[in-house]
């Protein structure tokens, strides 16, 4: 397993994490990363449609795609 360092974006989310004070606290810092994530793939989302690399046709077919992330032994 490769070990690497911990960059700074990490480290200001894991000690945002540490300081929750409770589980309602937790839950809205996971609703603003989502949120945060959410709205940037529907930004890139809107790119690809823009620019014709993302159009209903492209969208049907991947609606029939099975796709996941093969698992990877440990």
């Amino acid at each position: 397993m490769e070990t690497r360092a911990i960059n700074p974006a990490q480290r200001m989310i894991i000690e945002s994490f540490a300081a929750s004070r409770d589980e309602e606290e937790l839950n809205d810092l996971m609703d603003m990363l989502r949120n945060f994530y959410a709205t940037r793939l529907k930004r890139e989302m809107q790119r690809l449609w823009d620019n014709g690399t993302l159009d209903q046709s492209a969208l049907d077919k991947l609606a029939d795609e099975h796709v996941r992330t093969p698992y990877r032994p440990m």
